[in-house]
Order: C-alpha cells, then sequence, then structure tokens
C-alpha cells in the first residue's frame, strides 16, 4: 500500500510494507543511491529495531551509524539537537549523506529538524514506529524542538524523502501509547472525515481498533497529505490539524512534557475548546459531548485536575497561530468540517475558564 505526497517542488512516497521492517534497505535503495546514512533513534526503539534495520541498510549497500537518544519530549531540545549535529561532524556526514529518523514522534521531529539544517539541510527519511508519529508526525514535513517558553518554537519545514510505515512496531507499544495515537486519529476524523469518524465509532474496543489499525492509519495518511498539498507552509487551510492543540501545547508546557502525552493533551485541549466555542455560540451544540464519548470509549481522559489558567495563557502568548493581537482558534462546523475563526488576545482567557 502507498500514499502519494506529490508536492511540486519535495514529492515522495508514503509506503505501507506489514512486518516489512526487515526490508527497509530495499526500500531506500529505490529512493536513495547507496550512502552513508546516520539512523537517529532512541534507546527503546533502538533495543527493539536498530539491529534488524542496520543489517537490512547494510546488506542493500549503505554505510551505516547510529545514534540513540534518551525517550521522551525533553530530547526534543536545542542542546541535543546540538550534540547531534557534533555527532554528524565527527562521523563526517556531508551534504550526499543522509540521516533516517527511527522512532516517535519525539526522534522524527527532532531528526528531521537536525537533517534541515545541518550543512543547510540534509536529505531524510522518516520510519516512524508508534501510532502517533505514523498517523500524524511523519507525514507533511513539520520539523522542531521545544524551548522553555513552548512547545515546537524552533523548527523547519522540511520535507522527507520517504516515509516507511510497518505497522507491526504498535504490537511493541504500551497501551498508553496506543491511546495517544487514537487522539490524533480523533481530530482527524473531527476535522476532515466523517466517514472515518463513523468507522471509530463502531469500534467497541481499543482490540477492535488494532485490528483494522493499517486501513485507519493509511486512511490518515492521505488525509494529511491532502491538507499538506493545499497549504505546505501551515499559513491557510493547514492550520485545521491544529484543532485541540493550541490548549494541547499549552497543557504539555505548563503541566511538563512528558508527565502529559501529546495526544493526552489534545485530547483535553479539543475538549476545552469546544466547550467553550460551543458556550459562546460558535460551535453547534452537542459536537463536545460526541468528542468527550469517543475519547472516554478509548481511555483518553477528557479533564484533569491541574489546571492553571494563568500558566496555560502565557504559554499560548507563544502559540505559532497567532497574528500581532489576534489567535487563530480551529473549531468545527460538524464532525468531519473544520473551520478556522480569529479571535482577539485577550479573549483568549475566556477560552481557558475550567470547565466543571
Amino acid at each position: 500500500m502507498k500514499v502519494c505526497v506529490p508536492l511540486q517542488t519535495t514529492p515522495y512516497t508514503i509506503t505501507f510494507s506489514k512486518g516489512g521492517l526487515n526490508m527497509v534497505g530495499n526500500w531506500l535503495c529505490d529512493i536513495w543511491k547507496p550512502q552513508r546514512v546516520a539512523i537517529i533513534t532512541d534507546k527503546t526503539v533502538s533495543d527493539l529495531y536498530l539491529e534488524c534495520v542496520s543489517i537490512s541498510l547494510k546488506k542493500a549497500g549503505f554505510e551505516v551509524s547510529h545514534f540513540a537518544i534518551q525517550p521522551g519530549e525533553a530530547s526534543k531540545s536545542l542542546d541535543m539537537a546540538e550534540v547531534l549535529f557534533q555527532w554528524l561532524a565527527e562521523e563526517g556526514l556531508t551534504r550526499s549523506d543522509g540521516i533516517m529518523a527511527l522512532g516517535g514522534g519525539v526522534v522524527g521531529d527532532l531528526a528531521g529538524f537536525v537533517a534541515s539544517t545541518y550543512m543547510r539541510g540534509i536529505h531524510f527519511v522518516q520510519v516512524p514506529t508508534t501510532l502517533l508519529a505514523q498517523v500524524d508526525s511523519s507525514v507533511g514535513g513539520k520539523t522542531a524542538v521545544n524551548t522553555a517558553a513552548a512547545k515546537n518554537l524552533v523548527g523547519s519545514f522540511a520535507q522527507p524523502s520517504g516515509v516507511f510505515i510497518d505497522t507491526m512496531t504498535l504490537h511493541t507499544l504500551s497501551e498508553r501509547r496506543i491511546k495517544e495515537g487514537l487522539a490524533e486519529i480523533i481530530k482527524t476524523a473531527a476535522i476532515l472525515d466523517a466517514k472515518l469518524w463513523e468507522t471509530l465509532d463502531r469500534f467497541k474496543t481499543l482490540d477492535e481498533f488494532l485490528k483494522a489499525a493499517d486501513a485507519v492509519i493509511a486512511r490518515c495518511c492521505e488525509l494529511k497529505a491532502s491538507v499538506v498539498l493545499e497549504d505546505e507552509f501551515d499559513n491557510g487551510q493547514r492550520l485545521i490539524l491544529n484543532f485541540g492543540h493550541t490548549i494541547g501545547h499549552a497543557i504539555e508546557a505548563t503541566i511538563g512534557y512528558g508527565v502529559v502525552t501529546h495526544g493526552e493533551a489534545v485530547a483535553l485541549g479539543m475538549v476545552q475548546i469546544s466547550q467553550r466555542a460551543e458556550d459562546k455560540g460558535l460551535m453547534p451544540n452537542g459536537i463536545t459531548r460526541d468528542i468527550k464519548q469517543m475519547l472516554i470509549k478509548f481511555g483518553l481522559k477528557t479533564h484533569i485536575d491541574k489546571w492553571d489558567e494563568e500558566a496555560l495563557l502565557e504559554a499560548i502568548a507563544h502559540d505559532k497561530k497567532k497574528r500581532g493581537n489576534t489567535l487563530k482558534l480551529i473549531l468545527l462546523e460538524t464532525i468531519g468540517k473544520a473551520k478556522i475563526v480569529t479571535v482577539p488576545i485577550e479573549e483568549i482567557a475566556s477560552f481557558l475558564k475550567r470547565i466543571d
């Protein structure tokens, strides 16, 4: 199965190969000439998949080196990027060599950022191993690191040469990580595809979803690719992909990266923004109820006790959707269709009032 992303300047393909991670070298031969490949991964993924991937790449004629970061959002930083820049230089990587991101969203975002800035940019590929990365962060070309001020504040737009998805890697994920990825899938259905929402609604358990995960992941990739094609650099319609993210990113920054996962924060953000938008007459009544029911069914929280409105507002002040004294919020017209609403920054505090 393949999903094409036919961007004018940097077209690429998302390739699905269930159980095919040991053939990743053959896949890469169709994209790159034999060269040095620097694998950036984390210590958890390294223990599971690094040997298999390295052997496959070497058999295909690639020269391989690797670096494993500590798992978690704390590694997605400028300090870690500097460590990787130094390592790449010591390894002698040039602009004719490439980087492979092997792991989840943190690895993909960090490795993509490093690739897009090292020597002003070298090519890279994404091999996502988590549900969240497979349906979202590996597709679309956004790379970033976090700072103390905000999540993903420093980054670049850089498209990969290709994306390779082996859904068998989902079987080594914890239930929490599966649920985290489901939050992004629910978001995608909510903003883009009522039929996908209906599919999710039919699943009664997490196991039922996992049996159908391949088709759902492929559909999410198709949907995201269609939005990226329309607005590669996030100036217009692509902003809808941030439904739940304005408040979600603020939750991560204030509660602590890793204390609440990205998907968990997005779930909370979708509920908060939707409920307050309904209260203001900006969304039809009942959508928040539907979102909450879907999230709860898959074991995601819709409410947290730790809620600091002032800290959240300060974090949102650094949101990338801010334009001058306004902020673009993503709301729903109905399940399957999103809209962008411009709100004066002084009104944002009212969207952060705790839901009882």
